[in-house]
């Protein structure tokens, strides 16, 4: 256990020095922003951990009930020092503890993966109906894509968690896409994130059609479903 404290004081501390690599630290200040930064990455990671446990509760509820899951897989992720950094300078936004927690709606991010696109709907609707969940913004990219073909809806929420000192709101990201939608995005960034190599507009164009590949896919599936249910 021991040893496992120390390799998560350790991530954070190389966390911390990315995200302040400009931010001048007196030495006797270092140990308190690692002690603030170490916390505000726990009050994200309890949020996320009830959000998830939303999704879970939903889920098995639902397979009650219909007997089939409308989630397919979770995963979560908080985000890294150098994308919260390069965020803030990429804003202009002043490189804080603060400025982080105020500025910034995806440090700590959830991924839902359904089988059907009336599942991703379905979802939102039973998230957003709990009365502790606060909307603040929402991004339809299934409704309108990005101009590569992307497709995901995106939630910004904001949920409390219970502190021994009393309740925090702490803000997640949410994206809730299809299987299809999440293959077409998990090929798509191995293709362009290749530093090496600059796609070509052609191949731009293979990746935009796709895309609507992936989506007449999740149409025609869905279809298939509504008829398959009239039958049951």
């Amino acid at each position: 256990m021991a040893e496992n404290n120390i390799s998560v004081t350790n991530n954070m501390q190389a966390q911390m020095a990315d995200i302040f690599r400009d931010t001048p630290i007196e030495a006797e200040k270092a140990g308190e922003y690692l002690s603030q930064f170490r916390m505000l990455m726990t009050y994200y990671r309890c949020a996320m951990k009830e959000v998830v446990t939303k999704f879970e509760v939903l889920d098995e509820e639902f397979s009650l009930r219909h007997d089939r899951d409308p989630i397919s897989s979770i995963q979560s992720r908080l985000k890294s020092g150098s994308s919260i950094y390069e965020k803030l300078k990429r804003r202009n936004l002043p490189v804080s503890i603060e400025s982080i927690e105020n500025n910034l709606a995806d440090i700590a991010g959830i991924r839902v993966i359904c089988p059907f696109l009336e599942d991703v709907y379905y979802l939102e609707k039973a998230l957003l109906a709990q009365d502790d969940v606060q909307l603040i913004e929402r991004k339809n990219y299934i409704e309108n894509p990005k101009s590569n073909g992307y497709r995901s809806l995106h939630l910004i929420i904001a949920v409390p968690i219970f502190l021994s000192h009393g309740k925090r709101i702490m803000k997640v990201e949410v994206q809730i896409r299809t299987i299809a939608m999440d293959s077409w995005a998990s090929l798509e960034h191995q293709l362009r994130y290749k530093k090496s190599f600059e796609l070509s507009q052609d191949m731009e164009n293979e990746l935009k059609y796709c895309a609507d590949l992936t989506n007449e896919l999740d149409e025609r599936m869905d279809a298939l479903r509504r008829n398959l249910f009239k039958y049951e």
